[in-house]
């Protein structure tokens, strides 16, 4: 064999061995995502933990036991009060349930002395997928912080982006005025309207305590831009109080890219609320990657096809090798002020 010949044999031998490989690594690290446009099941809960109710363990256990994959919660108490032994509630749910966390704080308090942290109480959001993107809005408030308190606009509206395996989800989270008169919570329905916007391109989900029931007047509008989750062959899905409920004013709020696979309120007493977990399935495409060809009429010198890698090919392959890592690491909080 002439040396040139054999020279060329043996890159292109070295290049489909390395194509190979690199297939070999994309499959095994990519193996957890599905296939795009093939339906992912993603199993949900809200749950309102009125500050871990004395014992956070009995919290971790009453989510655990359910294994979600996504988690709103509300009534969070971070550093807040001697009811919680003024712990990072947030950050302990995150470690204890191996989920990357986001907080959002409605009221935020100096400490106790001049070193402690901030008080802060508001809600958050558990995610076993990484979660890319983080944002806390204002919506308008009535403070229970306050002695004569009047709406004001205050922070607490959780937003984030979640990568379910592979596919954006945005995901809110939300917890309502209480009190009897609705004008509040008509408000803020209005508001947070404003921030959720357009869900027609997007899966979009909604967790809360919206403290009126289903019928309500001033939560039709959220109904109407987000389908309520419970199906009525579930049962009447009351989660309020905990020890013999009445009311159902816990959710999960979802866009049409879901479909509803099943839907329960689990009987924990961890709280003075239930939770509720939905099991839902939903479709989505990838984006996948695609090198960009070079310009027509070019004129850039290039080696012969046979002695170079597709370097296009290749790192398109690495990065969805990155990106299945990625998506493996749960290890990740950020908290917001």
């Amino acid at each position: 064999m002439r040396p040139g010949l054999r020279a060329r044999s043996i890159e292109m031998l070295s290049r489909s061995h390395l194509f190979a490989l690199v297939g070999l690594v994309a499959s095994v690290a990519c193996a957890h995502l599905p296939a795009a446009g093939s339906e992912i099941p993603l199993r949900v809960m809200t749950y309102n933990i009125r500050s871990g109710n004395g014992d956070l363990g009995g919290t971790v256990a009453a989510i655990r036991a359910e294994a979600p994959d996504i988690v709103g919660l509300q009534e969070v108490d971070v550093h807040w009060a001697e009811r919680s032994n003024f712990a990072d509630q947030a950050t302990a749910l995150g470690q204890e349930l191996h989920m990357q966390v986001r907080f959002a704080r409605i009221y935020q308090l100096p400490g106790i002395s001049p070193q402690d942290p901030p008080r802060e109480f508001g809600v958050a959001l558990l995610s076993k997928f990484p979660i890319v993107d983080f944002t806390n809005h204002i919506i308008t408030r009535l403070s229970t912080q306050e002695t004569n308190p009047v709406p004001a606009p205050l922070p607490g509206f959780l937003e984030a982006s979640i990568d379910v395996a592979g596919h954006r989800v945005r995901v809110f989270d939300t917890h309502l005025d209480y009190r009897a008169d609705p004008k509040v919570r008509e408000q803020q329905v209005s508001d947070m309207l404003a921030f959720i916007g357009d869900v027609s391109s997007t899966p979009t989900l909604l967790f809360g305590d919206l403290n009126a029931p289903p019928d309500a007047p001033e939560i039709q509008p959220l109904l109407v831009r987000l389908r309520d989750a419970w199906p009525t062959a579930a049962g009447p899905g009351l989660t309020d109080p905990a020890d013999e409920p009445r009311k159902r004013i816990d959710y999960v709020l979802i866009s049409k890219h879901f479909r509803v696979r099943d839907a329960s309120v689990p009987s924990t007493q961890a709280s003075d609320h239930r939770p509720v977990v939905v099991d839902l399935a939903f479709r989505g495409t990838r984006d996948a990657g695609r090198g960009k060809r070079d310009a027509p009429g070019s004129s850039v010198p290039r080696p012969h096809p046979s002695s170079r890698i597709p370097t296009g090919h290749f790192f398109a392959a690495s990065a969805a090798v990155i990106s299945c890592f990625v998506a493996l690491d749960p290890d990740y909080r950020s908290s917001a002020i």
